[in-house]
């Protein structure tokens, strides 16, 4: 059987994989179902598995393109901020602006879709979700190391952390003021300056 047989003459992939990327951010993994998957992408089911693969499959490049047409900008910005303050609260706040832009389906794909996680869902799945759960705070534990503050450890949880309640917040429909109030109380936990290893 053809392959494009059932495909939209104007089919493309990098547009479907968009449309189904905020599918799996709006639902999560089990949520989303294959009709909206369809109806989204604009592909037959067999059109659907021919081009991505199964469910597991697509949701795994779904994730991929999410951390890197969504989430690279930011994550860039606690690299080429010199001043560590600076790069860590413009990475919260920028975060924050991607949970709550009203033109996408808010919160953080990755938080909703760990909800997920534990339940049946594919390894592979699972072990992503984890993952990509996981590394926020390592990015911004390397960064807080890299500058000496002693309590590194302490505050990349604690600012990791509030990067989840604020995208539960969003989800929820709470307003980008009221996230970054969260970010402004979160920094209030920055140390003095004699508190950095020296």
């Amino acid at each position: 059987m053809n392959a494009e047989r059932g495909r939209p003459r104007s089919f493309d992939p990098e547009i479907a994989l968009d449309r189904a990327t905020e599918v799996f951010w709006r639902h999560g993994f089990r949520g989303a179902s294959l009709a909206e998957l369809t109806e989204a992408t604009g592909l037959s089911k067999p059109s659907l598995y021919a081009a991505f693969g199964d469910k597991e499959a697509l949701f795994l490049r779904c994730l991929q393109r999410y951390a890197q047409r969504y989430v690279a900008f930011q994550t860039a910005l606690l690299d080429e901020e010199t001043d560590t303050r600076r790069a860590v609260e413009g990475f919260l706040r920028a975060i924050v602006a991607l949970q709550g832009d009203p033109k996408l389906p808010g919160g953080c794909m990755v938080v909703t879709g760990s909800a997920d996680c534990g339940t049946a869902i594919p390894a592979a799945v699972d072990a992503a979700l984890r993952s990509a759960a996981g590394s926020t705070e390592q990015r911004l534990l390397q960064r807080l190391q890299k500058d000496g503050q002693a309590d590194a450890r302490q505050l990349a949880t604690l600012f990791s952390t509030v990067l989840t309640g604020t995208a539960v917040m969003a989800k929820s429909g709470q307003p980008l003021e009221k996230l970054q109030a969260a970010v402004d109380a979160a920094m209030l936990a920055w140390p003095a300056e004699a508190k950095r290893k020296r």
